[in-house]
């Protein structure tokens, strides 16, 4: 048997089990689609927010012919890769990866996660909901990599440097400290130019990584940091925000062509209001986040605007680490999107 076919008969066992526990609980479905949408962060964030958002949206708007199943936590599947074969193989139907985490499935894609290129949420928003998301989403299904972009929400607000034993002032900081960064190689990059240690961490281990000092710090925003209880471990925030944490929900394109096309346009809207869910949501977020860090006894450094030119002079090299890896076509590509949301 064939690691795939092994996968999907987990899965299958997995899906099978919890349909049982719905069924003997009185929340069995009639419903002749069923989507099944995998979060590996807990119930208590904005992704989470964004998915029961869409399923209220799906689920009355089908008249019934479609059920939505959440789970968090990782419960369905506990890292990227197995949720992304999951999605592959027809038995998971959504799952959501970071700009920076799906770079360990297509490269140029990182183009988004770049540090210190959107001034704010309003640039970025702009950003990815234009024609560069199209083209990535395009590039995606030409591909035949088996999954479907669906919609670009917020997932964390905006990624910091957050450590457990000193604060990072300066640039200078960074150097030697170990420094947990998800798979993709251009967050490990970014480590590497300031001087650090990257080590990659799935996001379930990051609790234990921090406690035992297998890491110094990571780079998460404010809110992940609490709802994951991080903040028992991490003491220091620098509000550099050198990324916008956009949020990639991918359907899966088997999946997809089993819906009929009345059905596929009740979930595409369904995503926006995914969407516009979870970039209101994070915002709440993160202002009670502050609070409970600080009142934690963490402390946060904000940088003034000469302090975080500093960060980004340190980090210029990452243009041309990107071109140099994926070449210059997404670049020019993201400096029009850029320029373009910037003069509106």
């Amino acid at each position: 048997m064939t690691r795939q076919q092994i996968l999907l008969s987990i899965f299958l066992l997995i899906t099978i089990s919890s349909l049982v526990g719905i069924l003997n609980s009185g929340g069995g479905s009639n419903a002749e689609h069923k989507i099944r949408i995998s979060l590996l962060g807990t119930s208590e964030d904005e992704d989470y927010d964004g998915a029961l958002a869409f399923k209220h949206y799906v689920e009355s708007r089908s008249d019934s012919a479609i059920a939505v199943e959440l789970y968090p936590s990782g419960q369905f599947c506990s890292t990227e890769r197995e949720c992304l074969e999951a999605l592959q193989a027809g038995v998971l139907q959504v799952f959501m990866f970071t700009t920076g985490g799906f770079g360990s499935v297509y490269g140029p894609a990182q183009v988004l996660d770049l540090p210190y290129v959107f001034r704010d949420d309003a640039v970025a928003e702009c950003v990815l909901d234009g024609p560069i998301v199209d083209l990535l989403s395009q590039t995606v299904l030409d591909a035949e990599l088996g999954i479907r972009l669906m919609t670009v929400s917020n997932t964390g607000g905006w990624r910091n440097f957050a450590t457990t034993d000193r604060p990072i002032l300066t640039p200078e900081d960074v150097r030697g400290r170990k420094i947990r960064t998800i798979t993709a190689p251009l967050q490990q990059e970014l480590v590497r130019q300031l001087g650090g240690n990257p080590t990659p961490i799935s996001w379930s281990e990051v609790y234990s990584a921090l406690a035992t000092g297998v890491v110094d710090g990571t780079k998460n925003g404010i809110h992940d940091i609490v709802s994951m209880q991080l903040h028992e471990q991490i003491k220091y925030v620098t509000l550099d925000g050198h990324a916008y944490m956009g949020g990639l929900w991918w359907y899966s394109e088997k999946s997809w062509q089993a819906l009929p096309e009345s059905l596929q346009s009740v979930v595409q809207e369904g995503f926006s209001e995914l969407k516009g869910t979870t970039r209101r949501a994070i915002k709440h977020w993160e202002a009670e986040s502050y609070i409970v860090f600080e009142e934690s006894g963490g402390t946060l450094f904000v940088p003034n605007l000469e302090e975080r030119k500093l960060f980004r002079d340190a980090v210029s090299g990452m243009r041309q680490w990107y071109s140099q890896t994926y070449g210059d076509e997404w670049l020019d590509r993201l400096d029009q999107a850029v320029k373009e949301c910037e003069s509106t």
